[in-house]
């Protein structure tokens, strides 16, 4: 069955006079563990220079002093320790069934873990959040181990090839194979899924884009939760999944391009991605 080639952008969202916060966003984050508290701190600072306007990042309680020092803009719900005992109750209570009305969009896994605490996380979220929505790392981990997803059209799969082999026991090499297997996998599980890499993939089974902005430089630890820090900041201000998929992709390998330019590949971190998303947007507003 043949797929659609998109090759152009679509716009960046505008911003109004007559606004507030509340106009651009009201994003959640699930991510960091103790483990891995910088997965968190990437994506809500990521989530904010792409323009939403209230981000609430959802992570163990223990990490809020690190977070507010790194993060003050950001609002935290602090959920159970992953070495804690399981309180259902508790999980229940921090992840209410109004999350639907809370929320515009919502992003899960970077940094997250797989244990028991964060599959009953995610289980809760899954159950009672049928919007936007971007899984990431660990959540995509979690699925790969067996936690039931329904099928969502309003979900954007995020895996570098090793999280996709994982959730699909191949690991397609070249083009072609890349374009088959990210169709199949959105046709069968729903969605939109970008595939990580040189030329990421963005498919939702009809249509496809490749992206070419980023450089090997960006191969570099916390890139990916930068990655879902955006796109799901778009999300969250009304792009649907294949677009937001598409600008994400595109602006996070171009502040990547401009970032090289300054520093060179070979020291680039991802905190550096974030710092040159604000000259991606404007070059890329400029360009349309």
């Amino acid at each position: 069955m043949g797929t659609l080639h998109i090759t152009e952008l679509p716009p960046l969202p505008k911003r109004e006079p007559d606004s507030h916060k509340g106009t651009y966003g009201r994003i959640l984050l699930v991510a960091g563990s103790p483990a891995m508290p910088g997965a968190a701190v990437l994506a809500a600072r990521a989530a904010l220079r792409s323009g939403t306007g209230l981000v609430t990042v959802a992570f163990a309680g223990s990490l809020a002093a690190t977070f507010t020092a790194a993060v003050p803009e950001a609002i935290q719900l602090p959920l159970p320790e992953p070495g804690a005992p399981e309180h259902d109750a508790e999980i229940d209570h921090l992840i209410g069934d109004d999350f639907r009305e809370r929320f515009d969009a919502i992003g899960v896994g970077p940094g997250l873990g797989t244990s028991t605490a964060s599959r009953k996380v995610l289980a809760r979220i899954l159950e009672v959040y049928d919007g936007p929505q971007v899984l990431d790392a660990d959540a995509l981990n979690l699925v790969a181990e067996g936690l039931p997803v329904s099928p969502s059209e309003k979900r954007i799969w995020t895996p570098h090839p090793g999280e996709f082999q994982r959730l699909t026991g191949t690991t397609p090499s070249g083009d072609a194979e890349r374009l088959e297997e990210t169709r199949r996998f959105a046709s069968e599980r729903g969605g939109t899924v970008l595939l990580k890499g040189n030329r990421t993939v963005v498919h939702d089974g009809d249509r496809f884009y490749v992206n070419l902005t980023g450089n090997p430089g960006m191969a570099t630890a916390g890139s990916g939760d930068v990655l879902t820090g955006a796109i799901t900041s778009l999300l969250g201000q009304g792009v649907d999944g294949f677009d937001a998929s598409q600008l994400g992709a595109h602006l996070h390998g171009y502040a990547g391009d401009i970032a090289a330019e300054s520093l060179g590949q070979p020291s680039l971190t991802a905190g550096d991605l974030i710092d040159y998303l604000p000259e991606a947007f404007r070059r890329t507003l400029e360009a349309e």
